[in-house]
């Protein structure tokens, strides 16, 4: 894989800000809708409708988010940063002006597209504008606010759409993406994209199955499987326990604290020396798995136990793998590395929680969570084996 050009040179912490508020914004916007929409009979009239819905924001991600990558490579981050913004802007309006279902619909595929353009923008902006030395503290920012977004969405859409329906927080929504776009308008500096040597899709085959690239993409999609397993199945495993939702939701509420404080940490850690990206891969692998693992014990100590591990784990491996695909990636493909890399995380998003579904399904929801802990710790157990035979082979 071709090196990634000189350090920036140091930027304003101040110019930082806007990014974490735009990834701030992509998780409030999804995880406050998602949450928001099954609780409003009016807009929301089937469960099938729900999923349609769910699944059409996910979905634009997932198909769009590499394209608008390599666009931001093409154009430059910012432009594509800004438009995403205003575009979210439009989409969640447009609900909150029109309320019928149609308008529902083309919200939700807007956002969806939207997020797709301004979330990988705004990764890619955050490696372009820090020095090397200092993106594991930059990506841990990042993924702080991100984390914060995804722990009040819930919460703050709910008291929205309790206070004025689901059109107020598609409202507030299309506020809050204004202003960061505005912001972002007068705080991010202009980086112009550089000049890029033609790639054929033979070069970029390579460079994705580069271990550079698929081994923090890998963590990074099994780290975001567990967090949402651990979201979606643990208040479940809390009910059959016999806890009440104010104690299962406070289970997911300390996931999701755990995973925002230990970001900004473990960025810290990276850039001082004091963690390898390998070794932090390792460990948080090895810790989201042993939280799945707690996960079969019954009763509140199991569930948070498992929550506190699973959001450290998640925590851990975030900025680690983030900040070694922006070392590893020359810089003039940061766009489209970053756009591929959320493409990753979508993918374990929706996967994790299939698998476990389906193995529940067919044997039982402990079963699942042994399935998935089984996964996350190939890779780390692998690891551990050839530095064992390594270090044997070096003694002969």
């Amino acid at each position: 894989m071709t090196a990634p050009l000189a350090e920036a040179p140091p930027t304003p912490r101040g110019r930082m800000w806007p990014l974490y508020a735009a990834g701030f914004t992509t998780a409030f916007g999804a995880h406050g809708i998602a949450a928001s929409l099954g609780g409003s009979p009016d807009a929301v009239t089937s469960l099938l409708v729900l999923g349609g819905l769910l699944a059409l924001y996910d979905g634009a991600e997932v198909l769009l988010k590499p394209l608008f990558g390599t666009l931001a490579d093409r154009i430059g981050a910012r432009p594509v940063l800004l438009g995403g913004l205003v575009a979210f802007t439009c989409a969640s309006g447009l609900y909150a002006l029109a309320d019928n279902p149609a308008a529902l619909w083309a919200a939700r595929l807007g956002q969806g597209a939207a997020a797709s353009a301004f979330s990988p923008s705004a990764s890619t902006l955050v490696a372009r504008l820090t020095p090397a030395t200092g993106h594991g503290r930059a990506f841990g920012g990042y993924g702080f606010y991100k984390s914060i977004g995804y722990t009040l969405g819930p919460l703050l859409g709910g008291v929205l759409v309790w206070a004025g329906g689901l059109r107020l927080l598609f409202a507030v929504m299309a506020v809050l993406a204004a202003a960061v776009a505005v912001w972002a308008a007068l705080a991010v500096p202009r980086v112009p994209p550089l000049p890029r040597a033609r790639q054929t899709v033979l070069d970029l085959a390579r460079r994705l199955a580069d271990r550079a690239f698929w081994q923090p993409t890998a963590a990074l999609a099994a780290a975001t499987a567990a967090l949402s397993v651990g979201v979606g199945f643990l208040p479940v495993s809390g009910a059959a326990a016999g806890l009440g939702p104010v104690a299962t939701g406070a289970a997911v509420s300390v996931l999701a604290a755990c995973a925002a404080a230990v970001q900004p940490a473990a960025g810290r850690a990276l850039d001082a020396g004091r963690i390898t990206t390998r070794a932090g891969l390792s460990a948080g692998l090895a810790i989201s798995a042993a939280g799945l693992a707690l996960a079969m014990v019954p009763g509140l100590a199991g569930v948070l136990a498992s929550a506190v591990l699973i959001g450290a784990g998640t925590g851990l491996i975030t900025p680690l793998g983030f900040a070694a695909l922006a070392a590893s990636t020359p810089h003039e493909r940061l766009g489209q590395t970053m756009g591929t890399a959320e493409l990753g995380r979508e993918l374990g998003d929706a996967g994790g929680p299939l698998l476990v579904a389906a193995v529940a399904t067919a044997a039982t929801l402990a079963h699942g969570y042994a399935v998935l802990a089984l996964l996350l710790v190939i890779a780390p157990a692998a690891m551990l084996a050839a530095m064992l035979a390594g270090r044997l082979r070096s003694r002969r």
